[in-house]
């Protein structure tokens, strides 16, 4: 009898390892079951990675409506304008280089508006790429994309004379040795914390001056183009101390944004201590409608300035405290009590 602990020989066979004859096959499904496979999106999404998915085209008709009924403006507009520099011709020469010069007047006053329009949507898409590099670069611990956040920001003011003390000592800390968080918060108090507080202070002037005027003013209509106007103005103050200079074109895409954000941080509705202080019983009994009125018109234009601050900052907030709706409009809560008084 052999000893069994002793070692021996298998033969495979060439095709691998068959399967015991006796090994029940799979049962097939039943009739009634469909098997769907998932799209590799959702098998993916499901390990906890990001799968990015594409969005859904649009129509293009809308875009092909605009773009021909602009191009036959266009042409109704060249031929009307050569027809009445031909007539103007016919009818006494100096007209028409009067005429022409005028035209040309017109073509360089076009190139430069849409100059400026161009640089402004160049300067946003900077500030953007800017908060959205120092973004990626504080989630993956990238500390050289940290390094080209910080210098990318210096050279983006370097025309800030009084940020020069700031961009000199980033500089001096280039190749020191920094965490990314660090490196970034020491770039933002150095560079933003100054434009932070001028930001805060044009936020809180126009949520006075809007609690003002509807305080003040005689009629809703009034009430309303001030809070528009006031809310133009805040957008377009906000963007240049930040370093955006927005055309028409700039100013609504940031509009869009601000609007955007306040939609998602649930920015238009103030909160519910904030009502209850301002329409609530204790203050009604205080206060006329008309002035609560104002301080509710004043707390939703400083709203609405937080959303434009955080859209024009080109960097997220890192170290510095973000401002709350007490630190731009809690004076007008303070404001309204010695008046009811």
């Amino acid at each position: 009898m052999s000893d069994p602990r002793r070692p021996r020989a298998f033969r495979i066979p060439p095709n691998g390892p068959q399967a015991p004859e006796t090994a029940e096959a799979e049962p097939p499904p039943p009739a009634d079951i469909r098997i769907v496979e998932e799209p590799f999106e959702i098998v993916d999404a499901a390990d906890g990675t990001p799968v990015p998915v594409a969005a859904r085209r649009s129509s293009p008709w809308g875009a092909l409506l605009l773009s021909s009924v602009g191009g036959l403006v266009s042409i109704a507009i060249g031929l009307s304008v050569e027809r009445l520099i031909a007539d103007l011709f016919a009818t006494a020469p100096w007209l028409g280089w009067v005429a022409l010069a005028l035209l040309g007047l017109a073509g360089l006053a076009l190139a430069a508006i849409v100059a400026r329009e161009l640089s402004g949507l160049w300067r946003e898409r900077r500030i953007e790429h800017l908060r959205e590099a120092a973004i990626g670069a504080i989630a993956t611990r990238d500390h050289t994309a940290a390094q080209g956040v910080v210098r990318d920001l210096s050279a983006f003011y370097a025309d800030r004379a009084a940020l020069k003390p700031g961009r000199e000592r980033l500089a001096t800390l280039e190749d020191a040795i920094l965490d990314v968080d660090d490196r970034i918060g020491l770039a933002e108090h150095e560079l933003l914390a100054p434009l932070d507080r001028q930001a805060r202070n044009a936020i809180a002037t126009a949520a006075k001056q809007v609690s003002a005027v509807t305080a003040l003013s005689p009629r809703a209509i009034v009430d309303v183009a001030f809070v528009v106007f006031a809310a133009v103005r805040l957008l377009r103050r906000i963007a240049a101390i930040y370093g955006g200079r927005p055309g028409l074109l700039g100013f609504i895409r940031l509009a869009r944004a601000a609007v955007a954000h306040l939609t998602v941080t649930g920015g238009m509705a103030v909160g519910e201590s904030v009502l209850q202080q301002v329409l609530g019983l204790g203050v009604a009994a205080r206060i006329s409608a008309k002035l609560g009125e104002g301080v509710l018109n004043g707390l939703m234009t400083a709203r609405f300035g937080l959303a434009a601050l955080a859209v024009c900052r080109p960097l997220p907030f890192t170290r510095e405290s973000q401002p709350k709706l007490g630190d731009v409009a809690g004076e007008l809560l303070r404001a309204a009590e010695p008046e009811a008084k």
